[in-house]
């Protein structure tokens, strides 16, 4: 500590995670509705995992978890932001996703399997501006969507030209 003393700090060491704000051609937003025991209340998320897959490209975690959560893909792909969750508690670190020209996977083409909190996730498209409007009186909870609506809302100013390419070093 500043004055010389040293405490005591417990915190969670995380392998970091990927989010993903996918933004259809009409400007609306895939939000998922996911029950999460911590808080004990269904939350509005976007699609999201942990980097758990050793040496994969971040954006090929964040296109498979845009896949096993909600069924879709994305053909563009830029790094919207990098943030820590809770950087009281956690190391946890979060790459947020910006995906577009996105399209439904074929049920044929799409093997993976959902269980436990992800059988029963739905998928819905609203509009950004309406998002950020639910973020803003407090319907939108989760941190992760939080930060990628605001941050989308913001970059959409320019016509997303200031975001980074998909593979950008983490800071």
């Amino acid at each position: 500590m500043p004055d010389g003393e040293t405490a005591d700090r417990d915190y969670v060491i995380h392998p970091g995670s990927v989010a993903v704000l996918a933004l259809s051609e009409d400007d609306k937003v895939l939000l998922l509705r996911q029950y999460r025991h911590p808080v004990r209340r269904l939350l509005w998320e976007l699609p999201a995992g942990l980097r758990d897959v050793p040496e994969e490209p971040l954006v090929d975690c964040a296109a498979r978890e845009l896949a096993e959560e909600a069924a879709y893909r994305a053909r563009t792909w830029h790094t919207l932001l990098d943030v820590y969750t809770s950087p009281g508690m956690s190391d946890e670190r979060i790459r947020i996703f910006l995906a577009r020209d996105v399209e439904p996977i074929p049920d044929e083409e799409n093997g993976y399997v959902r269980h436990h909190e992800e059988a029963d996730m739905p998928v819905v498209w609203i509009p950004l501006a309406d998002a950020v409007d639910r973020v803003l009186s407090g319907m939108i909870h989760n941190s992760p969507a939080v930060a990628g609506i605001l941050a989308a809302y913001a970059a959409s100013a320019d016509g997303f030209k200031g975001l980074r390419p998909a593979g950008a070093p983490e800071a």
